[in-house]
């Protein structure tokens, strides 16, 4: 494993832009919230900001002090309000198939976004709370994507969905994801305990643990999600109208992450550090979870056959 790029999160960065841009780190790079944890000074800043690339310099403030990323805040503000009407207008539906299941993922994206803030946003914090901010938004950005993934599940019936037993089984196992992932993030941070030290070593910053929990277990949800809902909508209810929304919520998320990954470096030289491909990403996504709900809305209908339980497709 020591000679692959695998886990190691300030080279895969460089590199990745290199691919796409033949240039080198952008700043911030992709991966915000993990090198927030990995950099000294535990912030958007590292060893990647030097005089040939963009800093994210946003709008200053009293002290010396600044707001890194205005646009990403108040996208978030309104992520949060968007989902609160999600959250009304689920509970309306009572007869609907997984709409507590729903209610509990848009309760995990509130609290994503809320993180964003403070992570995303580079909101002029101490180093200490940024680490704990930073710790929850990585723990719930997994949780909430297997969320997610369970959500899908749900949709078969193999158990009947907002019952004790069905809410236990997907806030329990989220519950663990999410005290799992923050505790390594919080040490990672915090250096408790020493044992993830060696991910600020310059310059691969390896964090194996995190790179997997962080970068590829949510891909994994996100793309079971896609299939199980796909399968459950074309070969069990037999439509296909529900799949213009679901592709819709996919391909706006993926733009998102073209935003992130991609594109950024250029908005951030475009604007001169005022902002960067982040607030891209969260307007998509935002975007996406919108469409999402709307895809979950459409077959959960009066008109759609119902799931016999325990049928598989």
């Amino acid at each position: 494993m020591g000679s692959t790029q695998f886990g190691n999160f300030h080279v895969s960065s460089r590199r990745r832009k290199r691919r796409w841009a033949q240039e080198a780190l952008s700043s911030p790079p992709p991966e915000t919230q993990i090198l927030t944890l990995l950099s000294k000074e535990h912030s958007q800043s590292g060893p990647w900001d030097n005089e040939d690339n963009c800093q994210l310099k946003g709008i200053s403030l009293s002290n010396g002090k600044r707001l890194g990323n205005l646009g990403s805040i108040l996208l978030c503000a309104i992520a949060i309000l968007v989902s609160l009407y999600l959250l009304y207008r689920s509970e309306r539906k009572r007869a609907a198939v997984g709409r507590r299941e729903m209610q509990v993922f848009l309760l995990g994206y509130i609290v994503i976004s809320i993180c964003e803030i403070f992570t995303v946003g580079d909101f002029p914090l101490k180093s200490t709370v940024r680490i704990a901010f930073t710790a929850i938004h990585i723990g719930f950005i997994i949780a909430t994507t297997w969320i997610l993934m369970l959500n899908a599940i749900v949709g078969y019936q193999l158990l009947d969905d907002g019952t004790p037993l069905s809410l236990a089984l997907v806030i329990g196992s989220a519950a663990i994801l999410l005290v799992g992932t923050g505790y390594i993030a919080l040490d990672t941070g915090l250096q408790w305990t020493g044992y993830w030290d060696s991910s600020y070593d310059l310059p691969r910053n390896r964090h194996i643990a995190l790179y997997v929990l962080y970068q590829l277990a949510p891909l994994v949800f996100l793309v079971a999600y896609f299939v199980l809902e796909a399968i459950l909508v074309i070969k069990v209810l037999g439509e296909t109208r529900p799949m213009i929304y679901l592709a819709s919520a996919a391909i706006l998320f993926a733009a998102g992450q073209v935003f992130n990954y991609v594109v950024s470096k250029y908005i951030c030289d475009g604007t001169s550090g005022k902002i960067d491909g982040a607030l891209f990403e969260t307007l998509f996504t935002l975007l996406a979870v919108v469409m999402n709900w709307v895809f979950w809305s459409s077959i959960t209908e009066d008109d759609w056959p119902s799931v016999p339980p325990n049928q598989f497709p």
